[in-house]
């Protein structure tokens, strides 16, 4: 079947310090535009008064033609594996009656390009290598809920579970475990809004509702005081990033906003109008040279379609996009894509008979 045209433009917002983005409810007033929440990997932070993109600004048209002709030579499977087993390659699928079904949380990318899964039905982290072979399994150590992890350039692997051990537990690259940290504390009430763990250098946080994130330890497993940063780290140490979908999502409104790492200064907030309605933000991250990686779940005469765009770190401006096939497996994930640090994403493709782990990048 060929897939809708599916345009983007994004437009350059001229910001306003104190400027509050507001939408019409059915009363007549006004309320302040929110992050939206529409399933997958959920959306990312939302406005904020002093990041809201403003009306003004130019604009680039750019446009995926999903219904070309598909290239020769499908994109590269890097790992495949069936469900059901417990060998290396083949991973853990539950569906229960009565509660979510499950199929492989998240996985990472380390530099070395060994591919990291959390495999949390199996209760381990599979480590595969740049070859495509896998090398080895981490036990997950008291985590049956685990739902996200994080890798860290020496393979080091930061596992986060909310309900159970109600923790983040590191792991060195022999799996033995060099640490606990609580997710309890100052700046975290509700472990539920706890939406994905990250590594910057030697310090592990949390993201708290697609919003700011809080370090909670280090990296050797250690607590550590709890300080917040206003978004995601970019690889190249330049930035703090966010996304968010602007209500309603029908209209196919988001945003990225940068602010300047060193200064803690707004570098940039770009709006993005992508033409159909975004059921969710998929991947937000950066590779080494901090170009920056956005994917969506869109949704248009009823069809959905998985959109990849990628935007230089200093302004923001598209330079490229790609379509994705579209999961349509029921099982709930955290994280089915990773970015390279030297550019492309590794997305987890799921199937009846399996998952293949395929890289994608912006053409």
């Amino acid at each position: 079947m060929r897939k809708k045209v599916v345009a983007l433009v994004a437009f350059v917002g001229a910001l306003a310090a104190g400027v509050v983005v507001a939408r019409c409810s059915g009363d007549g007033s006004s309320k302040e535009a929110r992050p939206v929440n529409t399933g997958r990997e959920k959306a990312a932070p939302g406005l904020s008064p002093n990041d809201t993109p403003g009306a003004a600004g130019s604009a680039v048209a750019i446009v995926v033609d999903a219904s070309a002709p598909a290239p020769e030579k499908g994109p590269e499977v890097l790992f495949s594996a069936t469900w059901g087993g417990t060998r290396m390659n083949e991973l853990g699928r539950s569906r229960p009656d009565e509660a979510n079904p499950e199929a492989p949380m998240s996985l990472a990318m380390d530099p070395k390009g060994n591919m990291f899964v959390l495999d949390q039905v199996n209760g381990r982290v599979v480590r595969i290598g740049p070859d495509g072979k896998p090398e080895s399994v981490i036990p997950l150590k008291g985590q049956e809920a685990a739902q996200d992890m994080a890798v860290t350039d020496d393979g080091k692997v930061a596992v986060l579970d909310r309900y159970n051990s109600k923790s983040i537990v590191m792991y060195d690259d022999k799996g033995g475990v060099l640490g606990e940290v609580p997710l309890e504390g100052e700046g975290l009430d509700e472990l539920g809004f706890v939406t994905g763990v990250f590594v910057d250098g030697k310090d592990v946080y949390v993201e708290k509702e697609h919003g700011p994130l809080l370090r909670i330890g280090t990296t050797d497993g250690q607590p550590a005081d709890r300080t917040e940063v206003p978004g995601r780290p970019t690889r190249d140490g330049l930035s703090y990033i966010k996304a968010g979908i602007v209500d309603p999502p029908t209209d196919g409104r988001m945003y990225i906003s940068s602010v300047d790492r060193a200064t803690m200064q707004h570098r940039f907030t770009r709006e993005l109008r992508q033409g159909s309605e975004i059921r969710g933000i998929l991947l937000l991250d950066t590779d080494k040279t901090g170009t920056i990686y956005l994917a969506t779940l869109l949704v248009q005469n009823g069809e959905e379609s998985v959109v990849l765009s990628c935007h230089e770190p200093l302004k923001g401006i598209p330079t490229g996009t790609a379509v994705l096939p579209v999961n349509t497996m029921p099982e709930e994930t955290f994280r089915d894509m990773a970015v390279l640090d030297e550019g492309g994403v590794v997305y987890s493709v799921r199937t009846e008979q399996g998952v293949s782990y395929q890289k994608y990048d912006c053409q």
